[in-house]
């Protein structure tokens, strides 16, 4: 599968992007300029905001001003240390081709199985490119003539830091400069050139002295010259081979080109910007670009939703060491974390900033939000469905719980009872509602305060009890328990805490995150708690969409597709995708088209919409959780739970369920007509009986029915498998969902008559 982009592409962040975990390339242009924008996940300035606000700001403190309702006073030093120019992340620099006299730019392209860019010319040459999978080089190869001139050009956004100039270099085949930064640092791009066989080679390289040592030019000189020295053909044969395993991990199939493109698309970022042993994704992963411009929001850590988000669509992948990227980063940074929480909070244990920098530094920001060690908690979640999804023992052991228990350590200390006996946190907000106003200072706990503190609380449970240590579980149990319910109101809906009701359009659905993607609320429970469920989801919808991001768009098609609401999954889906990326697949933010899909219409990229818009799919075609979170019980598999009525025939193979079963299974005429369950490990095995009832010729005797569910009793690499007759024709075409999700033209999504109640920062 291919993207292709017609010329030209004139601004980088529609670029198409390469990159090998480590280092990242953009490539644009037009006309007979090509465009490379080189970029590497740990280029960092690492320096404190001058005068660094937060030196000696503590938590106490920001307890004292909240009760006097000094906001102002808070944003002057919180958001004051995130409005200097560093701590930021920063790019490395751009090579600027000019194409032989006669060639021009008609098309750029992306395969995606050999992760291979190609860019058409005018007079029927080509340029194709990669970023090396084995090795930290870029590869160029020009057909047809020599290029008119190669330049290479350090990044003029770094003047806003105040670095010296850079230190540039020429030879008759290659071009380099070495940056110093501000405080010792320093980073050598270096380009080189050969003519071979007809055709003109560059290759390219960015190297750090805090990572590959003092000689950066010669270490960057060395892996150039190994590279021209190997050749195009023989490093990307080594290339594909990497690319081959990557994509023989798992696959989808739907019959939505637009949707598959994507989905394709995304996992693609997953093998090009996180790798085991290289930085995790950040806002833009490894394509920051130099636009004469730092990098937006600093190119930074989120943990109030957008890491969360991103490392959401790997798990049922099977995309484990990609997850691992972020996983073992965070654990690399308990130090860091121990720091903040004892220099800020005055507690034992760990704690996250919710605005980060590479080295898991403070970086400022609206304090409701950056500043709270709840984020923290959202991020365990993470390590506890890796855990669940990989059956991981020793990972459980030696990184997830210790990890968790310390972020729980923390938060245990902060937590004290109200006269009602509640656990509660000294101060409370609910992201990012009324943004940095006082009112977002909310009554403790907010319902996203009690979801993400009850999710750590059970899942260090379930840790502690697979570790042996069943009297911490016990404890993280009672403290779970002692959170009290989650804030719902006389109509039955979810509030943002107990004095608060939602009343408008947020783009972060905080108050629902026990339903997804915690799952501490769950469609099969009691009445009472599907009609807490529905009620609540239903009325975002009748708040509106008028402030939604687009990763709003792709976490509501996850969790309409959880709470069994296939079109209305598919319809926020689409909405998505066609209103909030670029047409190189990056997630825009806001409405690109200004059509009424959100106020909000603009486009610094970041990724994690695209990430959770591939959750969404795996939630529409497998799911896997358990009722009760904590419990150390496994849910039933769930084969295509939530597919829209469009998605006549679909299949996919070897996605992962919880308890690291591969999944695979094919779909005809909208039913299920195959399905095959590799079993990873010992135990009982329950497949959800959704078959609309037909029933499955199992290639074992011994399957039992026990209420909805199938039950197998498997030994590790047993395969279940089974075939259900084909239906004679379709289904009816299903009623229209709830609005916004009925508004379709020609198969394409329409933005909402009413788009919904605008956030007030009106504080009466």
């Amino acid at each position: 599968m291919n993207l292709k982009l017609m010329a030209p592409i004139d601004t980088w962040d529609e670029a198409i992007p390469l990159g090998n975990g480590l280092q990242g390339a953009l490539i644009w242009g037009e006309g007979g300029t090509l465009r490379l924008s080189l970029d590497r996940g740990d280029l960092w300035d690492e320096r404190p905001a001058p005068g660094n606000p937060l030196a000696g700001f503590t938590n106490a403190k920001l307890i004292q001003m909240v009760a006097a309702k000094d906001n102002d006073g808070i944003a002057q030093i919180v958001d004051g240390a995130n409005a200097a120019h560093h701590p930021t992340k920063i790019p490395a620099g751009r090579i600027e081709i000019d194409l032989a006299t006669g060639q021009v730019v008609q098309e750029f392209s992306l395969n995606l199985p050999t992760a291979t860019a190609r860019v058409n010319l005018e007079n029927g040459a080509a340029l194709s490119a990669f970023f090396c999978a084995t090795a930290p080089v870029l590869l160029v190869q020009i057909s047809g003539g020599d290029p008119r001139g190669l330049r290479l050009l350090a990044p003029e956004s770094v003047k806003k830091l105040d670095y010296p100039d850079p230190k540039v270099g020429t030879d008759a085949a290659a071009q380099w400069f070495v940056q110093p930064t501000a405080e010792g640092p320093k980073y050598c791009v270096w380009a080189g050139t050969r003519r071979v066989d007809g055709a003109t080679l560059v290759a390219a390289t960015v190297t750090y002295s805090t990572a590959d040592g003092e000689d950066v030019v010669g270490v960057a000189k060395q892996r150039v010259q190994a590279a021209l020295d190997a050749g195009y053909e023989k490093l990307h044969l080594a290339h594909i081979v990497w690319w081959k395993d990557f994509w023989a991990k798992s696959s989808v199939e739907v019959p939505d080109e637009q949707v598959m493109l994507h989905y394709q698309l995304v996992q693609y970022f997953y093998g090009s910007a996180s790798r085991l042993g290289a930085p995790p994704i950040p806002l833009q992963g490894v394509w920051t670009a130099d636009a004469g411009e730092l990098p937006p929001w600093k190119g930074d850590y989120h943990h109030d939703l957008n890491t969360q988000m991103t490392y959401m669509g790997y798990q049922a992948a099977g995309r484990f060491d990609e997850g691992l990227s972020f996983l073992e980063f965070m654990h690399d940074l308990l130090p860091a974390f121990r720091k903040f929480s004892k220099d800020f909070f005055g507690a034992p244990g760990a704690a996250v900033p919710a605005v980060m920098s590479f080295a898991g530094q403070p970086l400022g920001g609206w304090a409701q939000y950056s500043l709270s060690p709840i984020h923290g908690a959202w991020v365990g979640h993470l390590y506890y469905l890796h855990w669940r999804y990989t059956r991981d023992e020793k990972f459980g052991r030696e990184i997830a719980y210790p990890w968790c228990r310390e972020i729980g350590e923390t938060l245990r200390a902060l937590l004290k009872p109200n006269a009602d006996g509640v656990l509660v946190m000294p101060v409370s907000a609910s992201p990012e509602a009324w943004n940095r106003d006082q009112r977002s200072w909310v009554k403790p706990n907010s319902n996203y305060d009690i979801a993400c503190l009850r999710m750590l609380f059970l899942g260090n449970a379930e840790l502690a009890t697979s570790c042996g240590e069943v009297a911490a579980a016990k404890e993280w149990t009672r403290l779970a328990e002692r959170l009290g319910p989650f804030h719902v109101n006389a109509d039955q809906r979810l509030k943002i805490s107990s004095d608060e009701d939602l009343t408008f359009s947020h783009r972060h659905f905080a108050t629902v995150m026990g339903i997804y993607p915690f799952n501490l609320l769950n469609i099969e429970g009691t009445e009472a708690e599907r009609n807490v469920i529905l009620k609540s989801v239903h009325d975002l919808d009748r708040l509106g969409v008028l402030e939604w991001c687009g990763y709003s768009y792709t976490w509501m098609s996850a969790l309409r597709a959880r709470i069994n609401e296939p079109e209305s999954a598919l319809w926020h889906l689409k909405a998505y995708l066609h209103a909030c990326i670029l047409r190189n697949g990056f997630h825009a933010n806001g409405d690109q088209t200004k059509s009424g899909f959100s106020s909000m219409d603009y486009r610094p990229f970041t990724l994690e919409g695209n990430f959770l818009a591939c959750a969404a799919v795996h939630e529409m075609l497998l799911q896997s959780w358990a009722a009760h979170p904590g419990s150390g019980e496994w849910g039933p598999i769930r084969i295509f739970p939530a597919m829209p009525w469009l998605w006549h025939e679909a299949a996919f193979t070897d996605l992962v369920a919880e308890g690291g079963h591969k999944v695979s299974a094919k779909r005809e005429n909208n039913a299920t007509t195959w399905l095959q369950v590799t079993a990873a490990a010992a135990g009982e095995v329950r497949i959800r009986d959704n078959f609309e009832g037909r029933s499955p010729k199992w290639n074992r005797a011994d399957v039992r029915k026990v209420g909805a569910d199938f039950v197998f009793n498997v030994a590790a690499g047993d395969v279940i498998d089974a075939t259900l007759p084909k239906p004679g024709h379709l289904p009816p075409m299903p009623p229209a969902p709830p609005a916004p999700a009925d508004h379709w033209i020609d198969g394409v999504p329409q933005a909402p008559k009413d788009p919904g109640v605008r956030m007030s920062n009106d504080l009466g």
